[in-house]
């Protein structure tokens, strides 16, 4: 019994912690991430933008259900093993930048990414700028500390080179 009590006490203390740090953590965060693909800009543009086939090539992805558009904005249900999230294009500047947001204000989380092409001569360069939010202290201790802001950006990065059937490594962006 005194184990028992120990172990709980110490899951509650863990837990205490990770709430007071993810206080003192900024709501807000921003990641920037870029990777160089050989392909030209109009195929990567035509990738990202090809919204209903992202269950092809985005592991997490289900499916996608398009919305109806609003204030002309496209929308569309994004279907995932984490769960179902709308999103929003907000800007779309063929074949050079595209914003998109979440846009469910009722998730524990928000924010939008910024993808911007670079044309090379040989290579198309695509970075992808996250503006998040996350809400609960807990997830964002988690989000910072365990997971990484980051990561979702590697793993779409990588998720994209492997639909061009590239090799891709991702990089911070000063």
């Amino acid at each position: 019994m005194k184990w028992i009590l120990l172990f709980a006490g110490t899951v509650v203390g863990l837990i205490a912690v990770m709430a007071v740090a993810g206080l003192l953590l900024p709501r807000a965060h921003v990641a920037s991430r870029r990777a160089r693909f050989k392909q030209p800009a109009d195929a990567i543009w035509n990738a990202i933008t090809d919204f209903a086939s992202f269950p092809t090539w985005r592991a997490e992805v289900r499916a996608i259900e398009q919305l109806p558009s609003r204030d002309g904005h496209v929308h569309y249900l994004e279907r995932s093993k984490r769960g179902n999230i709308a999103m929003e294009i907000m800007e779309a500047v063929r074949p050079e930048r595209l914003v998109v947001r979440i846009a469910d204000p009722q998730l524990p989380f928000g924010g939008s990414w910024t993808y911007l092409l670079a044309a090379g001569p040989r290579e198309t360069s695509l970075t992808i700028t996250e503006n998040g939010e996350v809400y609960n202290p807990i997830f964002r201790f988690i989000s910072r500390f365990i997971f990484g802001h980051q990561r979702s950006i590697d793993a779409y990065l990588r998720a994209l080179g492997k639909r061009f059937g590239e090799d891709v490594a991702s990089e911070p962006v000063a």
